[in-house]
């Protein structure tokens, strides 16, 4: 347990049970694809083309490495997804220590939800539009590849949770205002 409060920090006391899930289960629904991307990158015939691996480079530039490409994409995916921890734990309410100049500072309310909340309507909306043609893939030679049988089944099982992140993102961003604000007017006033 200890080495989890380290690595997510302290969840600040009167979060709701259901925002703690709501942020956890947002920055766990990006790894199922993830681990799917990383396996098609290092040439798991699992994708729509199970040829050369090089044949699904797209706009990849030619000095990265495929497997490269993926695990950044995949890492980069998974640390913003980590994010959302932040709106439950001690984090995202007091910059760490290891954050230079602004160490020990609350952080502000609006510098979280606003990002946040523009990451969850992104996704949302992303992932919506994604998902009316989300088996259709490109074909070296322009053509549309879809997705079939076993194939299709893995793809959705590894892709259908990012449906949830941004739903899941919106509440605990809601839950993390709603928190803070009513933090801020229980606050006794100096008397003067």
């Amino acid at each position: 347990m200890s080495g989890v409060r380290r690595i997510h920090g302290r969840t600040v006391e009167g979060v709701p049970r259901w925002a703690v899930i709501a942020a956890y289960a947002a920055s766990l629904v990006v790894l199922p694809s993830g681990i799917w991307r990383i396996a098609l990158g290092f040439g798991a015939p699992i994708g729509p083309f199970t040829g050369d691996i090089d044949d699904m480079r797209g706009d990849v530039p030619g000095w990265m490495p495929m497997w490269g490409y993926t695990i950044l994409l995949s890492v980069l995916s998974e640390a913003l997804a980590f994010l959302a921890v932040g709106l439950v734990s001690q984090w995202g309410e007091v910059f760490p220590r290891w954050v230079p100049l602004l160490r020990g500072r609350r952080v502000p309310t609006l510098a979280a939800v606003i990002p946040a909340g523009v990451g969850a309507t992104v996704l949302i909306l992303g992932t919506l539009t994604m998902s009316l043609t989300f088996d259709e893939f490109t074909a070296p030679d322009g053509s549309t590849v879809h997705l079939e049988g076993w194939r299709l089944g893995l793809f959705v099982a590894s892709y259908g949770p990012l449906l949830l992140w941004g739903p899941l993102l919106a509440a605990a961003t809601v839950a993390y205002y709603l928190r803070r604000t009513r933090a801020r007017t229980r606050t006794p006033l100096p008397q003067t």
